[in-house]
């Protein structure tokens, strides 16, 4: 109790907000969560998640912002954790700690945001804006946006974990870009997370960058999960779920996606991004029941690959 007091003291002397009481959205909604270690602290996250790219920079629109408010808040009562974004998204920031502040921010928030700048100073003061607009005295992940000066900004995160202002550091890259170039970070550079494109159709990170996370105990967020929004408008047009899709525990199109990614055994988290309430429910619903086994999967992509 000391140390946090200490803590928000130093927060208050940066005009950083001070921690809000958080409230716990329906805790039953725990039972039966399909969860993933972090490998390196032994802490669990929901395999699905929330990314906010587009779908959260609506800047001041009450009507919008409200919307934003519904999504989150049945993001929480089914069970959601990680919240992804970036000071790279606009509004997105500022409209994730609106929303927050609305509902009471839950027990389980694992807020995961970006430092996106070539300066390694300006990094700084993007961590500091992001706990500001998040309104958290502690940010549980920092990542490297995309590797844009992955060398200076990764020194910092590590100085400021190690000052207990954050709790998690990773990298970044987006649509299988940079392979190599991650993958030699990953050999050579202490990192807790890491976030690539994997999905149904972009399987590039199985060859190589997936084994090492497992063999080097990086956790892995899966970004891009609908391909953008294609993917999934793809599989949809088909209609209904092909006649073995309760086999692989899949009720709707967004489950059978999801549930291919995170059974997947590196990985820790998707996190696809919605702006309906009713797909935000779809997407939760890969928290739940059996995850595919490896044949099932090979048979999912197959016919995904056949469209």
């Amino acid at each position: 109790m000391e140390r946090r007091k200490f803590l928000q003291s130093i927060l208050a002397g940066t005009g950083l907000i001070a921690l809000r009481p958080r409230s716990l959205f329906a805790s039953e909604a725990y039972q039966n969560l399909i969860t993933r270690l972090i490998p390196s602290s032994g802490g669990k996250l929901p395999v699905i998640g929330m990314g906010t790219w587009i779908t959260f920079n609506v800047g001041p629109i009450p009507s919008l912002i409200q919307t934003r408010i519904e999504i989150l808040k049945e993001f929480f009562a089914h069970g959601g954790a990680m919240i992804d974004s970036s000071p790279m998204y606009g509004s997105a920031e500022k409209v994730v700690g609106q929303c927050l502040e609305n509902l009471g921010t839950p027990k389980n928030l694992f807020s995961a945001t970006k430092v996106w700048t070539s300066s390694t100073d300006d990094g700084l003061k993007q961590v500091r804006d992001s706990m500001r607009l998040w309104g958290e005295p502690r940010l549980d992940l920092e990542q490297v946006h995309n590797l844009v000066n992955w060398q200076g900004h990764l020194k910092t995160l590590r100085r400021l974990k190690d000052e207990g202002t954050i709790r998690y550091v990773g990298i970044t890259t987006s649509h299988g870009r940079r392979h190599n170039e991650i993958e030699t970070i990953m050999k050579n550079e202490p990192l807790d997370f890491i976030q690539l494109t994997y999905n149904i159709q972009r399987r590039e990170a199985e060859e190589r960058l997936l084994p090492l996370a497992q063999e080097r105990g990086i956790a892995v967020i899966a970004n891009r999960p609908f391909g953008g929004g294609a993917l999934i408008n793809q599989v949809q047009r088909q209609g209904n779920l092909p006649p073995w899709a309760k086999e692989v525990g899949v009720r709707n199109w967004a489950e059978f996606l999801l549930k291919f990614i995170v059974s997947h055994p590196a990985i820790t988290c998707a996190i696809p991004a919605t702006s309906k309430v009713s797909h935000m429910r779809e997407n939760m619903g890969a928290c739940y029941g059996p995850l595919p086994d490896p044949s099932q999967r090979e048979r999912m992509a197959r016919y995904v690959a056949d469209l």
